[in-house]
């Protein structure tokens, strides 16, 4: 085709799309607000994972994090695992609902046998997200009213040493890295000083980088907030504290923290960075979170666990196929597997009937040939019982005829005799 055939047929197209002014308000641009009434009537869900050593202020960051209370209770450091823990509220703010599960890490950290301490988060977290594949696989299924239970954000809370990152922590975030928003936040930030902490925030990321630990970055594509995250990246990790107590500041009651040499501020930026902490998780990147856990890791886990199942996207050349052509071909080979153990079975079960018949017929010869022995024994016994009562009869016919002998003689022999005789015994 020639490059004048080839404009001239662009041209035409080009004329047969017309544009249309309007004549007047059609109404479409309500989409948004017709979207944003929808989202706020159905509400939102967030899930926050804590994990971080028992004691180190979980719990009191989050009560700090939505200015509330939420139900802790101690936990001591003698637990034999890590067990996870998850409480959900339902928040209000304004006209805003919002579903909030919070899950503790409990016991994370305190064995002395730290190798499996990740295992129970890992399992925790796979566990959610097979939940959730579970629901979309099902035939009748109803996302819009399921209650997700994914977890969005991992506040991973860093002990303040000042010495870098411990070897649990490192191995846990490299396991968690490709399931989860990981956010690093070194926890109790007013133990150390500030020339400290910016040292022990450069060390912590050089570690992360070194190990190839993927943390959450904050998403610098959209033009209204490219600014401000793109300078709260270069602030990860957060150092914040956190404070149930309240403390009256001018004419203001603040959450502060006391000290003998002073007051911390947890809302003062001057003092720590949980208001910027804040700001990134919960006022601007909420969405994006939730967003990345289903686009990001939750399709990965979806396409792993897929192919499990032994589905994909293509064939053995590497060419397109559909999922009902999938389906079809992984139903033909169970249905071959099914039918080729059907047949390992029969064979198995006529294989035990004759081996069973062959020890049954054993069984039946060895009966035969003992009843046999024990039918000869019994013959013989009867042939030596009847042999003995011959001898018996013999012997009493025997002992009858002597005695009709002797009465006989008796009656024959004289009285006088018979007293002599009977003397010369008594004799």
């Amino acid at each position: 085709m020639t490059a004048s055939v080839l404009q001239n047929q662009i041209k035409h197209n080009e004329d047969k799309l017309r544009s249309l002014q309007l004549g007047g308000h059609v109404g479409f641009d309500t989409l948004p607000d017709q979207l944003v009434t929808r989202s706020v009537d159905a509400g939102f869900v967030f899930n926050i994972l804590c994990i971080g050593e028992t004691g180190i202020g979980k719990s009191t960051l989050m009560d700090s994090l939505f200015n509330t209370t939420f139900e802790s209770n101690p936990v001591p450091h003698s637990l034999p695992g890590v067990k996870l823990k998850s409480h959900t509220y339902e928040l209000h703010e304004g006209t805003v609902k919002l579903k909030l599960t919070l899950v503790d890490t409990i016991g994370y950290g305190d064995q002395v046998n730290k190798d499996d301490s990740f295992k129970a988060i890992v399992d925790y977290i796979d566990a959610q997200f097979e939940v959730y594949l579970q629901e979309e696989l099902k035939i009748k299924r109803n996302i819009a009213t399921y209650h997700d239970t994914r977890i969005h954000a991992c506040l991973y809370f860093i002990c303040p040493t000042g010495h870098g990152l411990k070897s649990i922590d490192l191995v846990c975030m490299k396991k968690l890295d490709s399931k989860v928003n990981i956010i690093p936040i070194i926890a109790k930030a007013d133990t150390i000083s500030k020339p400290e902490l910016e040292k022990f925030k450069a060390k912590i990321m050089n570690e992360l980088v070194s190990n190839g630990v993927r943390i959450y970055r904050f998403p610098t594509d959209d033009e209204t907030v490219a600014d401000v995250n793109s300078s709260m990246n270069n602030l990860v990790p957060f150092a914040v504290c956190g404070s149930t107590d309240f403390v009256r500041v001018g004419n203001k009651m603040m959450r502060a923290r006391q000290y003998p040499w002073g007051t911390v501020q947890v809302e003062n930026e001057a003092h720590c960075d949980f208001n910027k902490l804040r700001e990134m998780l919960v006022r601007t990147n909420m969405e994006d979170l939730r967003e990345t856990t289903h686009i990001k890791h939750y399709e990965v886990y979806r396409r792993h666990r897929m192919e499990q199942m032994g589905f994909s996207d293509v064939d053995s050349d590497n060419k397109p196929v559909s999922f009902q052509q999938t389906y079809e071909q992984k139903r033909q080979m169970i249905q071959q597997e099914m039918a080729q153990r059907e047949e390992e079975m029969r064979q198995q079960f006529v294989q035990r009937v004759k081996e069973k018949e062959a020890e049954l017929k054993e069984s039946e010869k060895e009966l035969n040939s003992r009843y046999e022995r024990l039918k000869k024994d019994h013959a013989e016994e009867k042939r030596r019982y009847e042999e003995a009562k011959r001898q018996l009869e013999e012997e009493q016919a025997e002992f009858l005829r002597r005695k009709r002998q002797c009465q006989s003689s008796s009656s024959s022999s004289l009285p006088g005799h018979h007293t002599l005789t009977l003397k010369g015994k008594k004799k």
